[in-house]
């Protein structure tokens, strides 16, 4: 009489090291795809026969010290301004502006502006420098 016991087969595969393994991938993954941009596809765009172009520099507004009013770097005066940004903005589809606005100037000179580029429906961009105590 045989009483050895029969050993049984078994088949394990040690996993204890796939966590770490799934564990780093993921954290790979999650620190990528933050840093990803979604704007990045690559597109074949179709060709267009019109003649229309995008603007592509935005309308500069200057006002200095004195308080005189600049157009792209051409002296206006304050009542013509609204007219002569209507007709530069005139058949643009979204006109921007960059308002530079000498920082001794009250604040009332710069809401003037940007009530004339919200009557004429002009997106308004407030440029600054950069603080050089930092």
């Amino acid at each position: 009489m045989d009483l050895s016991r029969r050993r049984k087969l078994s088949s394990h595969v040690e996993t204890s090291s796939m966590n770490d393994i799934m564990f780093f991938l993921m954290l790979f993954f999650l620190i990528v795809s933050t840093m990803v941009n979604p704007n990045v596809i690559k597109l074949m765009l179709p060709n267009a026969r019109s003649g229309k172009q995008a603007m592509k520099q935005p309308i500069t507004i200057s006002v200095d010290a004195n308080g005189q009013y600049f157009i792209d770097r051409q002296p206006v005066t304050a009542t013509e301004l609204e007219a002569d940004l209507g007709r530069r903005v005139q058949g643009l589809e979204s006109p921007t502006a960059v308002l530079r606005v000498d920082k001794s100037l009250n604040v009332q000179k710069l809401v003037d502006i940007l009530e004339i580029g919200n009557r004429l429906k002009i997106k308004m961009v407030m440029a600054t420098a950069a603080e050089s105590g930092k």
